[in-house]
């Protein structure tokens, strides 16, 4: 096999499986077969010595050559081609349609209480209130003795909380933040503030542990309760609607003196129920005087009231617990 007609039988095998490749890997296996180590072109020119004369020899080596040359050249121009076509369907098999729709997520939303709060927040805002915080882990003397709580007296009853030490308890109320800022910031002072409280307390349909307050107290030169009972007006139409109406009646608590409960009643979320709303009144000369306020100068009232009321009268929700037990079908009526 070393005349130029065996040359080109096998070019003509190689052209014949070159134009039939479908793939890439079929064309690695003819150029392996025809031009590889051991590939039937390649091992002619092992048959260049056995050639007579050395004109052969030349004639037949560059023939072989030309052959292998010509065989890589529709190799190469193939295999683009191929690998080109076979790139394009792998992407288009693994393409993706982002115009499809994606799954929808579940959106949230707020958490009722929070919305309360934030609500407060808003109303007692626009009354010219400045919002301040205090610790939940508060000092015994702020919670009871800076609000004149006497020794031993029945009213701490009410007030049985959750002691860290003889010195630290988990806050009752948000009025233990007055003597905070009593002793840092003096009169005129407009402020409140809201956060959770707690009490050792049966847990039951109307009562927790672990409750949500607000607390804001205004002093200045000549405050009276008509000034409290206006402010509370403007809170109750703000909170409840225009046609909230408030009523006082005479209560006792340590830190103001007269005490009242006050409770409000609207036509269209209460049928004209009076309901509980929370305590109120002057605050004691007594805490005046113990933060440097001369009570014959300046005056101020307190309010308080629990927040957790106040989605359970507005939506008539008949047990607290629900508020805190995450139950989302439940928590998922209260969208704002």
């Amino acid at each position: 096999m070393t005349s130029t007609a065996d040359i080109q039988a096998l070019v003509g095998e190689a052209v014949a499986g070159i134009d039939a490749a479908t793939t890439s890997a079929r064309l690695k296996e003819i150029e392996r077969d025809f031009l590889g180590k051991s590939g039937s072109i390649t091992s002619l020119t092992r048959l260049i010595g056995s050639l007579p004369t050395p004109e052969e020899k030349q004639a037949f080596g560059a023939a072989v050559n030309q052959a292998k040359q010509h065989v890589q050249g529709l190799i190469d121009a193939k295999a683009d081609a191929l690998i080109r076509a076979e790139r394009e369907a792998q992407m288009e098999a693994e393409r993706i349609d982002i115009t499809m729709p994606g799954r929808r997520m579940r959106a949230g939303n707020t958490h009722v209480l929070y919305q309360t709060m934030q609500k407060i927040k808003r109303v007692l805002g626009g009354l010219g209130f400045r919002y301040l915080e205090s610790p939940e882990l508060e000092e015994f003397k702020y919670n009871f003795d800076k609000l004149n709580y006497p020794k031993d007296h029945p009213a701490m009853d009410e007030q049985d909380t959750f002691y860290i030490d003889d010195d630290h308890v988990l806050r009752t109320q948000m009025t233990a933040i007055q003597g905070r800022i009593f002793e840092t910031t003096k009169p005129p002072l407009r402020c409140f503030t809201i956060g959770r409280t707690y009490r050792n307390e049966a847990v039951d349909r109307t009562h927790l542990h672990t409750f949500h307050q607000v607390d804001a107290f205004m002093i200045d030169k000549g405050v009276s309760m008509a000034h409290l009972k206006g402010t509370l007006e403007a809170f109750a139409r703000a909170m409840f609607g225009e046609d909230a109406k408030l009523r006082f009646r005479p209560d006792f608590f340590p830190f103001v003196e007269p005490g009242v409960d006050y409770a409000v009643s609207t036509q269209k979320l209460f049928n004209g129920r009076w309901v509980e709303l929370g305590g109120a009144g002057l605050i004691h000369p007594n805490i005046l005087e113990a933060h440097g306020i001369d009570p014959d100068v300046y005056s101020g009232f307190a309010f308080g009231l629990g927040v957790d009321r106040i989605p359970m009268m507005a939506y008539g929700v008949d047990d607290v617990r629900l508020f805190l037990e995450n139950d989302l079908r439940f928590l998922s009526q209260f969208r704002e």
